[in-house]
């Protein structure tokens, strides 16, 4: 096989679209004591904003997943991108709350089949080290979301003008997808071919357009999942696919896996305070840290697991990931809790992209995009339930069981791999 390299131009907007995911997260965190009292609401009706968002995150992670083939990811993404544009300028135009909460299921309609498109693309065409870069800008942009709105308020703007500024930014990157659709579609058409004897394709007829030339061999860059380049995966019933075990073990260990990042995050504040006696100002440092060996991870593991392999790094993650819990559940004193801690971070670091990225060894090409999709449903399902419950148990018990849950869960998720990588996929 040989396969076309990454063009620069596509990976510099993906990078973009994935800060562009992150920025919303980002600004609502500083911006919402504004808003709450423009409107005139409590603080608890946050929940409103974030419930729809999720909704319509889920709702369209998945039908990206299945639409995939027929749109094309080139309109797919210009489509998606609009909308968060058009949602994000419903927020900065808003008069009431109510108006802000629609707003917020149409951002989250976009986000989702820009997030679903995206990883769906990127698992067949970056490879392992671009897979998680894309993933580490992310984080990025869930860092620049609060200076912008920071810098919004300290100029005294209002917090309109945040939502308003990342809404343009929004719609210039929705216009350079739309501009180009077809390299994107190229790109699909294009990657993988099967050399034959001589050296050439295997095979002049590889898409409806006529023969496809063969690139350069790029490293251990994996085959592309079927698109509608080729229309094998809409071919495929979508029975076929949801038969598949490992479509649903696959899905529990995407939501395994981000209930485990958004908890540590979420409750390790709390855990270090009040369960360890570090003080506030320490403890948030830390907890900046855990965020910052993410991205930090993302970034050095993506070269490491291009030189490695994918299957090597996933598994020695995930086995980082177990004892990073075990640190963090031990009744020790603060430090080796931050040391858990930062272990969770860096480990936890390249399993969401090397697990997208793998997704087609699990199920097969044709199912891949659809699955993908699946998978980042799941994976919003599990930020959102898992650390709310784990909020509940930690309040009505004890907030030094934030450990053993989380070890609990990197458990389930090794588990859950294993199973996943054994199960036959039917392709």
């Amino acid at each position: 096989m040989s396969a076309a390299p990454p063009r620069a131009s596509l990976l510099l907007l993906a990078y973009l679209a994935f800060v562009s995911l992150g920025l919303p997260d980002g600004l609502i965190g500083v911006g919402w004591p504004s808003v709450r009292a423009d409107f005139g609401v409590p603080t608890e009706a946050v929940g409103l904003l974030l419930t729809a968002g999720t909704a319509g995150y889920l709702t369209s992670s998945v039908l990206a997943g299945f639409t995939l083939a027929r749109l094309g990811v080139g309109r797919l993404l210009a489509v998606s991108t609009l909308l968060a544009s058009l949602a994000l300028t419903g927020y900065a135009a808003s008069p009431a709350l109510t108006l802000m909460v629609g707003c917020a299921l149409v951002l989250g309609l976009g986000s989702g089949a820009i997030d679903s498109g995206l990883n769906a693309y990127a698992a067949g065409a970056f490879g392992p080290r671009h897979m998680n870069w894309m993933h580490a800008f992310f984080g990025l942009g869930v860092a620049i979301g609060p200076l912008i709105m920071t810098a919004v308020l300290g100029a005294g703007l209002g917090w309109r003008w945040g939502y308003a500024s990342v809404a343009v930014a929004q719609l210039a990157l929705a216009t350079a997808f739309a501009l180009t659709v077809r390299a994107w579609r190229d790109r699909s058409a294009a990657v993988v071919v099967p050399v034959g004897p001589a050296g050439g394709p295997a095979s002049a007829d590889l898409t409806a357009g006529g023969p496809v030339a063969a690139g350069p061999a790029v490293g251990p860059e994996p085959a592309v999942p079927a698109t509608a380049a080729d229309g094998r995966a809409a071919a495929v019933p979508v029975r076929e696919t949801l038969r598949l075990p490992a479509v649903w073990l696959g899905a529990a260990a995407f939501a395994a896996y981000v209930a485990i990042e958004v908890a540590a995050g979420l409750w390790a504040f709390l855990l270090l305070t009040e369960g360890r006696g570090l003080a506030a100002a320490p403890a948030g440092l830390c907890v900046s840290g855990y965020w910052g060996s993410l991205f930090l991870g993302r970034v050095v593991q993506g070269l490491v697991a291009e030189r490695l392999g994918t299957g090597r790094v996933l598994r020695a993650s995930l086995v980082g990931m177990a004892v990073g819990a075990v640190l963090i559940a031990l009744p020790a004193p603060a430090l080796v809790t931050v040391a858990g801690l930062f272990l969770l971070g860096f480990a936890a670091a390249p399993v969401f992209p090397l697990l997208t990225l793998t997704t087609a060894e699990r199920v097969g090409a044709a199912h891949a995009d659809r699955v993908i999709g699946v998978q980042i449903g799941a994976a919003g399902l599990g930020a959102a339930l898992v650390p709310a419950g784990l909020g509940v148990l930690l309040g009505n018990t004890s907030v030094t069981l934030l450990g053993p849950a989380l070890t609990v869960l990197a458990l389930v998720l090794l588990a859950l791999h294993a199973a996943a990588g054994r199960r036959p996929t039917g392709a």
